[in-house]
C-alpha cells in the first residue's frame, strides 16, 4: 500500500496543537511531526492511507476553518521528497540549480514532487517553515533542459494556488556558491 502525506499550517500554536490531536482522533493515520514554526505558524505533517489522511485533513480543515494557513493532501509521493522532508535525501552538489520559494510549507512540498516527477532533477535540498519565516524552499539539480522544466512545473503549481514567492534557475552556478551551500 503507498502512503500518502498531508500538510496542514495553522495560523495559531495552540489552535494547532487542538487540531493536531483532532486530526489523530479522527483517522487511522501517523503523525510524522506537528510543531510551531516561524512566525507563530503550527505545521502538522501526517501519513497513511490517502483516504485516511484526506479524511483527517479534510476533519481539521473543517473545523479550525479561520486558522488554516494552507494545506495539502499528497499520494503516491516521489520518494526524494521524504527523503528530503527527514533531511536523509544526499543533494548532488553539480549541474544546474533551480529553485522554487513558497509562502507555505504545504505548496513547497507539492512543488517539490511535482517537480520531481515532471523531469530527471534531484532535490539537493528542501526546506520548510523553520528559521524561514514561514515559507518553503526546494533546490533542484540536474542538466539545465531538466531542472528548467522541473521547476516552471513546480513554480507553475505554487503560483496556481497563490503561493510563489519566486523562483529561478541558474544554469551554471560558479564553484564557489557550491561550497556555500
Amino acid at each position: 500500500m503507498y502512503k500518502a502525506i498531508g500538510v496542514i499550517e495553522l495560523k495559531s500554536i495552540p489552535k494547532g496543537v487542538e487540531a493536531a490531536d483532532a486530526a489523530l482522533k479522527s483517522a487511522g493515520i501517523e503523525m510524522v511531526s506537528a510543531h510551531p514554526s516561524c512566525p507563530g505558524k503550527y505545521e502538522i505533517v501526517l501519513t497513511g492511507s490517502i483516504s485516511n489522511v484526506s479524511a483527517a485533513v479534510d476533519h481539521v480543515t473543517g473545523r479550525f476553518d479561520g486558522y488554516v494557513i494552507d494545506s495539502s493532501v499528497m499520494g503516491r509521493i516521489d520518494e526524494q521528497v521524504i527523503k528530503a522532508l527527514f533531511g536523509t535525501q544526499e543533494g548532488e552538489r553539480s549541474g544546474s540549480l533551480g529553485i522554487v520559494e513558497t509562502y507555505s510549507a504545504a505548496s513547497a512540498i507539492k512543488a517539490a514532487d511535482i517537480a520531481v516527477k515532471t523531469a530527471k532533477v534531484e532535490i539537493y535540498d528542501l526546506r520548510v517553515s523553520r528559521g524561514m519565516g514561514g515559507k518553503g524552499v526546494v533546490m533542484l539539480t540536474g542538466d539545465v533542459g531538466d531542472v528548467t522544466a522541473a521547476v516552471e512545473a513546480g513554480a507553475n503549481y505554487a503560483k496556481d494556488v497563490s503561493t510563489l514567492s519566486s523562483y529561478t534557475v541558474i544554469a551554471a552556478p560558479h564553484e564557489e556558491l557550491w561550497k556555500q551551500m
